[in-house]
């Protein structure tokens, strides 16, 4: 990449501009209502530690029940569609919430459901995104654009945590939703004016259980690579840590800490600013230390200081959650930074929509079985033991990692070895470097 090019991406790139501005609105409106459900729930609903919890399970039990077929599907047919009517889907099934409120019918039920639905569209709105991204960008342009689309959805996730805390300070939680649904119609219509076309899907005709065999390839390409065994195991036990704290982390705020819905909101948005930080550096790190020994760092090292965020108190010991919170996100964004831009050298094109959605279904299918940990937890021994339980479980997981091939190389591969190969070639598509 030569100096003209690098840092050049949002200026030159019409596209991934649109689909940069389209990802940090819709990231925006996400954290809004990563602050704001919980916040309905608690102060609206009166619901108790479990049903809290529910709502982040349900949000990401699809990812277990389609996840695999999804994947299968979306390397069938063009991506920017698919990714359209997630965003059409997901519009109005937030929007469904203050108009509940407004006619008196909200319920805890119609919460869960609507985290549900929204969750099946994010299953596949998640799941072309990631395959299309390759497809949109050069080569030479991915490391640019995964360090972008990564640290502004970080600087938007702070920005949307506050901002729900806020709303749902001064406006009520109820109306802190309906901004999420704003900025999925941003999404839409930055989506809409994209120019990039993808080729056409071939009619080619499929023999019974095409389907069947397609995802048995997915699953076999993270199965037997030792590369993205290794990475897909630890996102699953990462994951079932992160959230089972982050399910219950608004009860332990509110009803630990005493703290109220704007301070709530502002808080995690404070530590969440470590995942921008994260997001930028991670290029740099990996540079000067090799991709290999700045995963093993950013996951390993970063996350020790979660068991900070237990200690948690009113006053200056706000300042624990903080100093946790900063380097839990920081660490895990620089990850996935350095992750994403591994998968995308390494993983053959026409697998990319299989190896999103197998990797997804152990990694985001660990998610609900964390977030109702997390509430178990919770209710069975009380709301701080379970925070010291789940943010233990963050740096153990990051032991899969260490005892591991990563642990022995300074960078991970950018081309598969021939005997990884046989996923690829059992569904006709050569392995190659990206």
């Amino acid at each position: 990449m030569n100096a003209g090019i690098h840092g050049g991406l949002l200026r030159r790139h019409r596209d991934f501009r649109l689909l940069w501005c389209g990802e940090t609105t819709g990231k925006f409106g996400t954290a809004v209502t990563g602050v704001a459900m919980p916040l309905v729930a608690v102060s609206t609903l009166h619901a108790g530690t479990f049903e809290v919890s529910l709502l982040s399970a349900a949000a990401w039990l699809p990812w277990l029940i389609i996840g695999l077929p999804v994947g299968a599907w979306v390397d069938r047919m063009r991506r920017r569609p698919i990714m359209l009517a997630a965003d059409v889907v997901s519009l109005l099934l937030f929007a469904s919430v203050p108009v509940a409120s407004w006619l008196g019918w909200l319920s805890i039920g119609q919460l869960l459901t609507v985290a549900l639905l929204a969750g099946t569209a994010a299953v596949f709105f998640q799941t072309a995104y990631t395959a299309y991204l390759p497809g949109l960008l050069e080569p030479a342009d991915r490391p640019e654009g995964n360090a972008k689309l990564h640290g502004s959805a970080s600087a938007a996730q702070i920005v949307g945590l506050g901002a729900g805390g806020l709303l749902a300070q001064l406006a009520g939680a109820v109306s802190a939703i309906f901004a999420n649904a704003g900025t999925f119609l941003v999404s839409f219509l930055c989506l809409l004016g994209m120019r990039h076309r993808e080729p056409r899907a071939t009619e080619a005709e499929r023999p019974p259980k095409a389907l069947v065999k397609e995802v048995r390839a997915g699953l076999g390409l993270v199965a037997r690579d030792p590369w993205f065994r290794t990475l897909t195991l630890f996102g699953a036990f990462s994951n079932l840590a992160l959230t089972g704290y982050q399910s219950i982390q608004v009860v332990f705020l509110v009803r630990e800490v005493g703290l109220s819905s704007g301070a709530v909101g502002g808080l995690i948005a404070v530590a969440s600013t470590g995942g921008v930080v994260g997001a930028f550096a991670a290029r740099r790190v990996a540079a000067r230390m090799g991709t290999a020994r700045a995963m093993l760092l950013f996951q390993l090292g970063f996350p020790v200081f979660a068991l900070l965020i237990p200690l948690t108190t009113g006053g200056a010991g706000l300042a624990f959650y903080v100093l946790g919170g900063l380097a839990v996100s920081g660490g895990v964004v620089a990850g996935n930074v350095i992750k994403s831009g591994f998968q995308q050298a390494y993983c053959p094109p026409a697998l990319f929509g299989r190896l999103a959605a197998s990797s997804a279904f152990l990694n985001y299918g660990a998610i609900p079985l964390g977030a109702i940990l997390g509430g178990v937890l919770g209710t069975a021994l009380g709301v701080r033991p379970a925070m010291w339980i789940t943010t233990a479980g963050v740096p153990l997981a990051a032991l899969i990692l260490y005892f591991s091939p990563i642990r022995r190389c300074r960078d991970l591969p950018t081309a598969p070895r021939p005997e990884n190969a046989s996923p690829a070639r059992e569904s006709g598509v050569a392995l190659s470097r990206s």
